[in-house]
């Protein structure tokens, strides 16, 4: 049986990350930073057919310790702080814990064992003020974040050691990617629960930021799966993986709203003010190298996953409601 290390298994990603690989009769191991955290997070099935692991995130010994005692076959990194506006208030600490953590990893597979597998979860947001749409592998990379520069940093270090050492170490480009899993700060949760509650009256309406913006979102169980293939390819390579198709928030909010029989356009109130700065190019990203070496190619439609994450939104709105009025 294989062994798989996976960093930020609590996410959204390790979650269905994990899953996939227990179907494929894997070893799963979890790294955590607190066990306590990590267990409340995660439902009692998935618990149960994992293995979780504390470790000091910043401490080379604790990394070379844990390859040292499971001997894994492949790692899986998704232990990161997210992007967004508050990533601008710490970003030496976005950079430490998204690129400096990977570095620490790759030097334990150094050190411990040259034939583990690694597959970084890398991010959309490398290509930053790159004026090529769509994005490929071989595009510009110019990050405009934090968040970016960082995960850039962490790509850099990957190719470095693949080359250097010859490692198995990929990297995956991925793009947005969401699911009911997804974190409610995120714009597609944000509307997906917002029609709910809207349309069991418990709010009146939902203000967003340009409706104009467009986006290339898939949904993470696909993601994953793209990463566990690029672990079992011949050789190691970077990957752009997304959906390969751009949607603006208005065709999101349309297929969010109308699959409660509601028009947006009454409840949805546009304020730019709130908006982030707009991207040069339209970021949408360019699938064929993972379509033609990993035979991969995504499987849930947009209009699937947000009605699928409405659907999760309205049956969660509804337990709330039904246990308020229990109570009360």
């Amino acid at each position: 049986m294989k062994k798989a290390l996976i960093t930020g298994i609590s996410g959204q990603d390790g979650r269905y990350l994990a899953e996939l690989l227990i179907a494929k009769k894997y070893v799963v191991i979890g790294l955590t930073r607190s066990k306590k955290v990590t267990i409340e997070k995660l439902p009692k099935k998935l618990r149960e057919n994992i293995e979780l692991v504390e470790y000091e995130s910043f401490s080379q010994e604790s990394f070379i310790k844990i390859l040292n005692k499971y001997s894994p076959n492949e790692i899986y990194n998704f232990a990161a702080l997210t992007s967004g506006e508050h990533m601008y208030l710490n970003p030496e600490n976005i950079m430490e814990v998204n690129a400096g953590l990977v570095h620490k990893i790759l030097e334990a597979i150094r050190q411990v064992d040259k034939n583990i597998r690694f597959c970084q979860a890398s991010s959309r947001e490398i290509f930053g003020e790159s004026l090529e749409s769509p994005q490929s592998e071989t595009t510009l990379k110019k990050p405009r974040s934090p968040y970016g520069e960082a995960k850039l940093h962490a790509d850099n270090m990957i190719s470095k050691y693949r080359n250097q050492y010859d490692l198995f170490l990929t990297s995956a480009i991925l793009f947005n990617h969401e699911s009911p899993r997804r974190g409610p700060h995120f714009v597609t949760r944000k509307i997906s629960s917002a029609a709910a509650e809207i349309k069991l009256g418990i709010r009146k309406e939902l203000k967003l930021g340009d409706l104009n913006t467009t986006r290339d979102w898939g949904y993470a169980g696909d993601f994953v799966k793209a990463m566990w293939l690029m672990l079992q390819a011949d050789k190691p390579d970077d990957y752009v993986i997304a959906s390969g198709k751009a949607h603006t928030i208005k065709d999101l909010c349309e297929i969010a709203f109308s699959h409660l029989d509601l028009d947006y356009k009454l409840y949805v109130k546009e304020d730019l003010k709130i908006s982030r700065s707009n991207e040069l190019v339209t970021l949408v990203g360019d699938i064929r190298k993972a379509k033609t070496i990993l035979n991969w190619s995504p499987n849930m439609t947009f209009e699937k996953l947000i009605k699928n994450m409405v659907d999760h939104d309205l049956k969660e709105h509804k337990k709330i409601m039904k246990n308020n009025n229990v109570q009360n």
